[in-house]
């Protein structure tokens, strides 16, 4: 009796086919790693195809299908936790039963919560942790929908993930497999709420294809690092279109993924899993900067010369331009006696750090990439399944102050007032249930990204401004505010700060301060610290960051330089509705809540 050869799995097509090309292709005993009592549980690639097939088997068992195969036939799954392997076992199993998962932020307020569950008429939510699953009962009532909810972690009277593994039948699993192969390139696969920086949350359905292809491109992108085998620290939010589009990068490259236990356990998950890249966002990168200067700073005698001296020497760093033997030789023993030790504080083995949501401060970009850890800035947005264009880990494709190369397949073309249109097969569907607004946003097949941006030596894109968040003065002059605020944050006196001046007659600024380094300052003049509302108050502060805000003026045109500014005695964060999740200024928030103190600059 002959047996038939097994074909092999040519390039996935579903966003799950990435699961089982990794399987045959180059199957690893810890593809998915968590911390758990203490240690790390990995998870193989086998054990990973079993657990979703078996996922998708107890979802079937569920009443959770495809329905009648349309957009709105198919049942929505939400997924609201922080990032573990159990995230992704259910963003696959929901996928291969043509299902459609709506991953959620776990700090999302409870307003914007109860809106996405809605609109999306969510049938199943699978939640991390009890405070989310309080969370999700304190709306309960408004959600006719919502028929089931599965923890991941042991909630009382509740039921847990793992129940819906318990062995399933022969026939159960046959069902999984009919279902994966009624799924097309061109279904939806899932909905994503963009938390945006203004108004209510817009629900972006992206295809199969449309992810698939961006992690193709994405993926060329990575494997230049030389990842294979590899190991990634994933800590941003996997709700967030960039980490889960990188994670299934990962797995289709063949890139272990270890989940950081928590935001302030980076560092330590950093030194013990020693990843070769990964993902963030520009204020993580800037709060590790901070934290080796902080260090810095508690040197003494030579030591403390030395580190600056090195410190300056990396802020001089250049790419693609000639250095001289004197520069090189100084680099190479600031390297030996300062940089090497940066790199041992992030693991030792990393290579690159892929950078996006926002704009990189270019000193970092500058200091980092001298001390041998390979900045690499893309650009994207949700509606582009998430990426347009990267900078890539070889010099010659990788240009400081942009956002690099187009990504392969993606094309982009600039429009008359500077705002970049992207078409490719990472567009959108469009928004759910409101083709009003993907209307407002789509010109034929070409995406407004609502960006002002331009094209560096026609290779590089380069961003220069949100096209909604441009203002005119009263003297008609038009400003952009982002490359300003980019520019004052390089203060080390300076947290955050938005810049205003709509219909003025000059340019303000809400500034927040580094408190932290406040601290230190007051500590150095012998003076207790007398508490952040205190400190916006002292004229020592004032003139501490006026000094800063006059220095960096000197980059803008006049009508753009920052005339006064208000110090804000508190941070901006997520809780208090100032930021998004991805750590974004919004904009309109902070104008209706500080309003007073803005129209304070400007008396009439």
């Amino acid at each position: 009796m002959q047996t038939k050869n097994k074909v092999p799995m040519g390039e996935p097509k579903l966003l799950f086919d990435c699961l089982s090309y990794q399987l045959e292709h180059f199957p690893l005993e810890d593809m998915f790693c968590s911390k758990e009592s203490g240690a790390w549980r990995k998870y193989s690639t086998q054990e990973v195809q079993q657990k979703v097939n078996q996922l998708s088997a107890g979802l079937l068992a569920l009443g959770i299908s495809r329905g009648d195969g349309t957009t709105e036939g198919r049942d929505k799954v939400a997924i609201i936790s922080q990032n573990c392997p159990e995230w992704m076992l259910a963003d696959m199993a929901i996928q291969q039963i043509g299902a459609v998962s709506v991953p959620v932020y776990p700090n999302i307020n409870n307003n914007e919560l109860q809106f996405i569950l809605q609109d999306a008429g969510v049938k199943m939510v699978f939640v991390g942790d009890e405070a989310l699953y309080q969370k999700l009962g304190s709306i309960l009532h408004a959600l006719p929908d919502l028929e089931e909810i599965y923890t991941f972690e042991p909630v009382l009277d509740t039921h847990l993930w793992s129940e819906l593994l318990l062995n399933p039948t022969p026939a159960a699993m046959q069902q999984v497999q009919q279902c994966r192969g009624l799924i097309r390139e061109s279904d939806l696969a899932t909905i994503l709420y963009t938390s945006g920086t203004t108004g209510t949350p817009k629900g972006v359905m992206l295809s199969h294809h449309n992810i698939v292809s961006n992690v193709f491109a994405s993926s060329k992108v990575i494997q230049e690092i030389g990842v294979r085998g590899k190991r990634a620290l994933s800590f941003l939010p996997l709700n967030h279109a960039f980490e889960r589009m990188a994670t299934y990068c990962y797995i289709y490259s063949g890139v272990s993924i270890y989940y950081a236990e928590a935001v302030e356990r980076i560092g330590s998950n950093l030194k013990e899993v020693k990843p070769t890249l990964f993902t963030t966002v520009p204020r993580v990168l800037e709060k590790v900067y901070e934290n080796i200067v902080a260090k810095g700073n508690e040197l003494t005698g030579t030591k403390k010369k030395l580190f600056f001296w090195a410190l300056r020497l990396a802020e001089q760093y250049e790419i693609n331009q000639p250095q001289s033997a004197s520069y090189k030789l100084q680099l190479a023993l600031a390297d030996k006696l300062i940089f090497r030790k940066w790199r041992e504080a992030l693991g030792g083995e990393v290579k690159a750090v892929i950078t996006g949501a926002a704009a990189c401060q270019l000193r970092l970009l500058r200091v980092f990439t001298a001390a041998g850890i390979v900045i690499q800035e893309g650009y994207g947005l949700t509606e582009a399944s998430p990426i347009i264009s990267g900078n890539r880990y070889s010099e010659k494709n990788r240009m400081f102050g942009t956002v690099g190369p187009l990504l392969e397949g993606v094309e982009v073309k600039i429009a008359e007032d500077g705002e970049i249109l992207c078409k490719g097969p990472n567009v959108m569907m469009g928004y759910y249930k409101r083709p009003d607004l993907t209307a407002e946003v789509m010109d034929g097949k070409w995406l407004r990204t609502g960006d002002i941006g331009t094209m560096v030596d026609g290779k590089f894109l380069k961003i220069t401004d949100r096209k909604k968040e441009l203002f005119k003065t009263s003297g008609g002059k038009y400003v952009a505010p982002q490359p300003i605020e980019n520019k004052m944050v390089e203060s080390h006196w300076i947290e955050q700060i938005m810049v205003v001046g709509e219909m003025q007659k000059f340019v303000g600024a809400l500034i927040v301060p580094a408190f932290h380094a406040l601290k230190d300052w007051y500590t150095k003049q012998g003076m207790p610290y007398p508490g952040d509302h205190v400190v916006v108050k002292d004229q020592q502060v004032r003139a501490l960051i006026n000094k800063s805000v006059k220095e960096y003026n000197q980059d803008f045109n006049p009508v753009e330089q920052v005339k006064k500014f208000v110090l804000m005695p508190h941070q901006w964060t997520i809780g208090g509705g100032e930021l998004t999740p991805t750590l974004k200024v919004k904009r309109k928030v902070i104008m209706e809540k500080y309003g007073d103190l803005i129209r304070s600059m400007y008396p009439h």
